[in-house]
């Protein structure tokens, strides 16, 4: 494992003054600061700088922010596991927030009933980060990051727990600087951490609503907390900031019925929303491809082996045969209409505005008071292993964005 030789930190008040040695100290190993990686579910950067998010505003100024494009779909698990593998869905294989597989066919992957989400052979096309560290004797810590309470390849982080929607953002914060209370040589390397009210209230609401504000501020200062009480311990952190996706406004008046595209008998429909994935009955597969591949309005759909390229997503045994998108702000319904049609959705071409997701770095890592062009989410995972000073495995990503606003030794990408 690589160790960098010294490390140069930012003395501020978020990271406090310190030198190498303390860092060694603080972090409980030689080498990198602590990485605490954060994301909040649903998050677009339009949120900042409104008065909601005073925490996350003084972190953008004080270190790097950005825009940040999702893989597609732009849906929560594919992209939390494309952050912490680098590789996109179609590579790692949680390829939706529903799922069947061929390989698996007594099962079906389902976010919304919260079934099968714990088998491994969903998950065991890829190694997520804290797989990797664990391995090489880094002690990782998961707060609720879809994924880090299964055992991918027979492995979890050091501490983990299992999801509980119950428990408020600032209790998920607390318990992660009780990590930090513990000696030394027992602190998290890495930790991942989630928030999810924000994504909720954008789905029940919509995305410019009072409630989704209320979420914004609930999360910021949530997160103000934990960097008040990494000061407080005298940890100096290296805290990233990212969102899984944007949300888009949608409406009872934009709606487009699936069964209107083709014969109902002919369709089975696996997942809907702001983009379907469509299976044909069996011996319908010619009559269902041409009825899709007629122009529909406020909606595109391809057979998975002509999906564009910039989607890169149809290779995965998982895809469905056929994929249909919507246009922003429209919803594809399959027999009826969801109670929160008025509110939000995401799940769109990952290169439109609407699902631009959040990228905020923020320690002795970074420079200060840098903008990024905006990228893709693949290279957050290059970007955590060379902060954690590991080697990355082959990947869909690259760290070369970040080599602008990397400081001191951070910055050598050999």
């Amino acid at each position: 494992m690589r160790r960098f030789a010294s490390l140069l930190l930012l003395c501020g008040m978020f990271a406090g003054c310190a030198t190498p040695s303390d860092v060694t100290e603080n972090t409980g190993f030689s080498g990198p600061a602590p990485v605490i990686l954060i994301s909040i579910d649903g998050f677009r950067p339009d949120y900042l700088h409104h008065g909601d998010t005073p925490t996350l505003d003084s972190l953008a100024e004080a270190g790097v922010s950005s825009g940040m494009h999702p893989s597609f779909p732009s849906v929560t698990f594919p992209n939390h596991y494309t952050l912490v593998t680098g590789l996109r869905p179609d590579h790692h294989g949680i390829v939706s927030n529903t799922m069947l597989d061929p390989a698996i066919p007594a099962e079906r992957f389902s976010v919304s009933h919260n079934s099968n989400l714990d088998d491994p052979r969903w998950w065991d096309g890829a190694e997520p980060a804290w797989v990797t560290a664990e391995t090489h004797g880094v002690h990782t810590a998961s707060q609720f990051w879809p994924g880090s309470d299964v055992p991918i390849h027979g492995i979890r982080p050091t501490d983990w727990v299992h999801y509980d929607p119950h428990v408020t953002a600032e209790q998920e914060t607390s318990h992660v600087l009780a990590l930090f209370d513990r000696k030394p040589d027992q602190r998290p390397a890495l930790t991942t951490l989630y928030f999810s009210a924000v994504d909720h209230a954008g789905h029940e609401a919509g995305p410019d609503a009072a409630l989704t504000h209320e979420a914004v501020r609930e999360v910021d200062t949530a997160i103000g907390h934990l960097v008040a009480g990494l000061h407080a311990r005298n940890v100096s952190a290296d805290i990233l900031i990212v969102s899984d996706h944007g949300m888009a406004r949608t409406s009872d008046q934009r709606i487009v019925m699936l069964h209107d595209l083709a014969p109902p008998a002919d369709m089975r429909i696996i997942t809907s929303g702001a983009y379907a994935g469509i299976d044909a009955a069996p011996g319908r597969e010619r009559s269902l491809g041409a009825a899709l591949a007629r122009p529909h309005q406020h909606v595109q759909c391809w057979p998975k082996d002509q999906i564009p390229s910039h989607f890169a997503y149809g290779r995965n045994a998982r895809v469905p045969a056929f994929l249909c998108v919507a246009d922003v702000g429209w919803t594809l319904v399959s027999d009826h209409v969801p109670h929160n049609i008025n509110g939000g959705s995401h799940g769109y071409d990952n290169n439109a505005a609407d699902m631009t997701a959040v990228f905020i770095a923020q320690g002795p890592a970074f420079l200060s008071g840098h903008h990024l062009a905006t990228f893709d989410n693949v290279d957050v995972y290059p970007l955590v292993m060379h902060l954690l000073g590991l080697m990355p495995l082959p990947s869909d990503g690259s760290i070369l964005p970040f080599a602008p606003v990397l400081r001191g030794p951070y910055a050598n990408l050999q």
